[in-house]
């Protein structure tokens, strides 16, 4: 590439929901960016006027890949709005873990193999090779026939696997189904369904536990940490070992925070304060742990689409004023900013607060990675860095999964019940699969008068905020160099790299199915 030149994608595919990418390149270099969620997100007006209890079910509509973080989050909301926070008995603290738990394995799994490592692994090389095996036996038809689909069109990347490495991450491809159905079939036992499980509501959940249910959750489990340890930690590091250089690419702001996750106790009423599986805090790429107060977000709306009133505000005083057409705007999402400041989510920021925060699990996994890499921290502020943190917390979380199984006690109570409260405040922040999510509520007349969410794409593919400082996904896309403007390849490898999810972000589509714009899908 030469001269100055603007590349716009989209949509971005191989992602949850709508995303616009526009670079603008000067010989080859990436030196501004811009993310474009393209779609209103309305939930916060929807719940509006209900029964708070509706809130844990139907926010989780928001996604179905990850809605079992916002029944999570909303439950913990509503135990603040409802005084029982401090009061979810055992049985219901451990069912909510597991049932999240499940959620983030099928996730992590889901994107690596089914989103991302197609920028990467050429699974229909993979597929028409001579030596792959049964399991591949129908990629291998619609190949012959011509039908592709869903692995073609496609940018094409500078694939560097071997014909056997592609071969196997192919096979894997299909063995990664089924590890997603098991995980999915396992949250359905505590969870009644999924998506949109029906267990985890206000006060606990609604599931009872018995020897068998235990035993079927285990026995899933124990398959998927098979998987897990056997499969997609390996895949990761052949893709790491190939694609070395992606260790320095995609940095982004090099800020990192996590509100915490996975329950350990339930006494501390102050979140982010609890005994929780993923400690809360911030990092940065110094590596020195920082305390977080939740009291210091603010969400800046100069370059959404929204009215430019609710800018700045803290999420529980927050808004959902859609202004279409606003000249300074250019994306549906806001621009969450911690003291001003844009932070990167996600495992990479719960991996990182971990380690810094001395906790000897997440260090030995890091360490282990690191010395078979032979590289140092820093690398991990990164695509691939992304990636294995991804991996990395599929195993950890699915090695706790066991211990927190064998605390479930048959017999004793699964819920604090209590009728809607005449008023009340509540604010429940955890972590999703993709970073940080909190929803933050108001009740008056036993019903929802403020409903807000701040989700971990809300933070990542953020646009500029009001002081003009891009997001973590457009300032990692910064420096960029990019071979092609017709295949810019490296462009969508960063992008991915967060899993971002618009679906959380935005949504809204016209009423009338009418057409709005024709895309070419790559």
């Amino acid at each position: 590439m030469s001269g100055r030149e603007t590349i716009s994608v989209d949509p971005i595919t191989r992602i949850e929901g709508h995303l616009k990418v526009e670079v603008v390149a000067d010989n080859g270099e990436v030196k501004e960016a811009r993310c474009s969620g393209q779609l209103f997100r309305g939930f916060e007006l929807m719940l509006l006027n209900r029964d708070p209890r509706d809130a844990s079910l139907l926010s989780q509509r928001v996604c179905g890949v990850c809605p079992v973080a916002h029944a999570m989050a909303s439950a913990l909301c509503l135990d603040a709005c409802f005084g029982i926070d401090g009061r979810v008995p055992d049985n219901g603290r451990v069912m909510r873990n597991l049932v999240l738990g499940a959620n983030f394995l099928q996730s992590h799994i889901l994107h690596f193999y089914h989103l991302a490592a197609l920028d990467f692994v050429d699974v229909t090389a993979g597929a028409d090779y001579e030596g792959a095996d049964d399991r591949l036996g129908s990629l291998r038809d619609f190949i012959k026939r011509g039908e592709l689909a869903p692995f073609m069109p496609r940018y094409e990347g500078d694939y560097r696997l071997s014909k056997e490495a592609n071969q196997q991450a192919a096979s894997h491809y299909v063995q990664a189904l089924e590890a997603r159905r098991a995980a999915h079939e396992m949250l359905s036992v505590f969870g009644g369904k999924m998506p949109h499980q029906v267990g985890i509501v206000v006060g606990g959940c609604t599931e009872t536990p018995t020897a068998d249910k235990i035993a079927a959750f285990l026995s899933r489990l124990e398959m998927l940490r098979r998987f897990i340890e056997g499969i997609y930690i390996p895949d990761v590091l052949t893709v790491a070992e190939a694609y070395g250089d992606y260790f320095e690419i995609g940095g982004g702001v090099k800020r990192w925070l996590s509100y915490g996750g996975l329950e350990l106790e339930t006494e501390e009423t102050n979140l982010v304060a609890r005994e929780r599986f993923f400690p809360s805090g911030r990092v940065g790429a110094d590596l020195k742990p920082a305390a977080l107060d939740v009291g210091r977000i603010a969400e800046h709306v100069r370059h959404s689409w929204y009215a430019d009133e609710s800018s700045g505000r803290h999420p529980s005083k927050g808004e959902t004023v859609p202004a279409p057409g606003k000249e300074s705007g250019y994306s549906w999402i806001k621009a969450p900013r911690y003291e001003g400041e844009p932070y990167e989510v996600g495992p990479l920021a719960r991996l990182l607060v971990a380690y810094a925060r001395g906790d000897r699990g997440a260090r030995g996994e890091v360490e282990g990675v690191l010395s078979r890499l032979d590289a140092k921290p820093e690398a991990l502020f990164s695509v691939l860095g992304r990636h294995a943190a991804r991996a990395l917390e599929a195993k950890r979380v699915a090695e706790a999964m066991v211990g927190w199984a064998m605390e479930l006690r048959p017999g004793e109570p699964v819920c604090e019940w209590r009728e809607p409260p005449e008023a009340g405040r509540g604010m429940g922040v955890t972590e999703a699969p993709r970073g940080s999510v909190g929803h933050w509520a108001e009740i008056e007349g036993g019903k929802l008068v403020r409903y807000q969410l701040v989700v971990p794409t809300t933070w990542n593919a953020s646009p500029q905020d009001d002081e003009g400082k891009p997001g973590p996904m457009e300032q990692a896309l910064v420096g960029t160099r990019i071979r092609d403007a017709e295949n810019p390849f490296e462009v969508v490898r960063i992008v991915r790299s967060f899993d971002p999810c618009l679906a959380c972000s935005v949504h809204m589509l016209t009423p009338k199915g009418q057409e709005l714009a024709r895309c070419r899908v790559l």
